[in-house]
């Protein structure tokens, strides 16, 4: 059984739910279908028990049997996974991590996502009383090129696109920190990827300084940049463990795991 934070996972108080709970994760655990005998064994179940349950899980499709004695998670569990899939979203599953960051670090935390070559900010968190703070608005877009969370989308995608990016585009510059050269940004990309964040050096706006992680979903695909603004001067470094760990609690929200397998 999974633990949780205040010890042992509870126990489903029928036990033929437990049986099927254990039958279900032995299932998982292989991509083909597994013998009678074997998942039996696994389970420490009964031959007898664990073909009765298999046989009334087979029923309502939650298991399937290609060949006697055989079997395999069944159809239905996709149809209720994309079912819970789709009521997933991205700023549904961020908003509340975000206002913790914000509540302590007390300056705002941007939500945003790529949309062709630029990102567009969907969600911030941010307090009025909080004094000098740099606050996006939401729906505002930015060059990928010139921004923390746009450096993750770009870090994502090949040579060939990153280099289809600067062609369309350009590399245009908003301040004289701005990345303007191609080699430039191939450095700083290399950069995101091996240390999976990514940072803004008053590229886009002189005297405001950014960090950013990924949110990834459950196919491990880069979906949303959580990223921190502040004046230059204010950025602190100590912030970067708490955005990281922030970032993958959405991400785990969204059905991502750290080992890249679906949760």
């Amino acid at each position: 059984m999974k633990k949780t934070e205040g010890g042992p996972a509870p126990k489903p108080t029928i036990q033929v739910i437990e049986r099927m709970f254990a039958l279900i994760d032995v299932l998982a655990s292989r991509e083909d279908s597994m013998p009678l005998k074997e998942i039996s064994e696994r389970t420490g179940l009964h031959p007898s028990t664990t073909h009765r349950i298999l046989n009334d899980l087979t029923i309502g499709r939650f298991v399937d049997r290609p060949e006697p004695g055989s079997y395999r998670l069944g159809m239905r569990l996709l149809e209720l996974g994309n079912l819970v899939k789709g009521r997933l979203n991205v700023r549904d599953a961020a908003l509340l991590p975000m206002r913790e960051l914000h509540k302590l670090i007390q300056q705002p935390v941007n939500l945003s996502m790529r949309q062709g070559d630029e990102i567009v900010y969907i969600e911030r968190a941010y307090s009025e009383r909080s004094g000098m703070q740099v606050v996006r608005a939401i729906g505002a877009r930015a060059p990928l090129h010139l921004t923390s969370t746009g450096k993750l989308f770009l870090a994502a995608d090949d040579t060939q696109r990153v280099r289809g990016y600067a062609t369309r585009t350009g590399l245009a510059g908003h301040t004289r920190n701005s990345i303007t050269q191609l080699p430039v940004l191939e450095r700083e990309l290399s950069k995101a990827r091996q240390y999976g964040i990514a940072r803004d050096n008053e590229e886009l706006e002189l005297g405001v300084r950014c960090m950013a992680a990924g949110i990834y979903d459950d196919q491990d695909r880069l979906v949303a940049g959580l990223s921190i603004s502040a004046p230059a001067d204010r950025l602190d470094e100590g912030w970067l463990p708490r955005l990281q760990a922030t970032a993958a609690a959405i991400s785990t929200a969204l059905g991502h795991r750290q080992d890249g397998k679906q949760a």
